[in-house]
């Protein structure tokens, strides 16, 4: 683990889980912690000045939402996607979104919606010139917020299960394709389209949104 440097040097003592958390995602979306590294607890565990429970907990979740992989006797690797993991993900993702999205047209009053969305769309414009974790969440958030406001409970579940491995998706096609899947303008294409309450162009342009995402990432 030599060579790691901040966010992985030392955490202040409060919400120590959540703060290792922060820290091992930003280290394994940013490639501080490469695809395929193996995780060794020990150093982990005095790098952040946290217990081993405490890390082996952050560890946990972070195989959960898909960032790391158990290989023999659970030991456990920074998760590697190859090209039609990729592709599986954005499709399921298409899928999950297209229903969000005729969810909302079919919605009677929909400036909520768009409120809500322009405003996650304001996010994203201002995270623009912010770090990569800031604009990786910035667009999570806007995809993640159109599920939720559906009010589909098990609709948003599914779509938070694989938040973990499009972060992945975007490690492995670097900094450059990955951020510009994040374009403002594409991401407005959408709340027009749910706004038109137009189910069938909405589902159209999820579709085109993620066909285009996926390719460029595989790129």
């Amino acid at each position: 683990m030599a060579g790691l440097t901040a966010p992985l040097l030392g955490l202040e003592k409060k919400s120590l889980r959540e703060q290792a958390l922060s820290a091992l995602r930003t280290a394994i979306t940013s490639g501080e912690l490469e695809p395929g590294r193996h995780l060794v607890e020990t150093e982990l565990s005095e790098m952040l000045q946290i217990s081993r429970g405490t890390l082996r907990e952050a560890l946990r979740q972070l195989e959960q939402e898909g960032l790391l992989s158990a290989g023999p006797r659970g030991r456990l690797s920074v998760r590697h996607l190859d090209e039609k993991e990729i592709r599986d993900i954005y499709a399921v993702r298409a899928a999950l979104e297209s229903l969000a999205a005729r969810t909302l047209c079919e919605l009677p009053d929909r400036q909520h919606v768009t409120e809500s969305l322009h405003q996650a769309i304001d996010a994203m414009t201002a995270a623009t010139g912010g770090s990569l974790e800031e604009r990786i969440e910035s667009d999570l958030e806007f995809h993640r917020t159109l599920c939720r406001l559906t009010g589909n409970e098990t609709l948003l579940h599914s779509w938070e299960s694989l938040e973990g491995s499009i972060r992945m998706s975007i490690m492995f096609a670097g900094l450059e394709k990955g951020v510009s899947n994040m374009s403002v303008d594409r991401h407005k294409d959408i709340v027009a389209a749910i706004d038109t309450g137009d189910a069938t162009l909405a589902r159209k342009t999820i579709l085109e949104h993620m066909d285009t995402a996926a390719a460029n990432l595989v790129a």
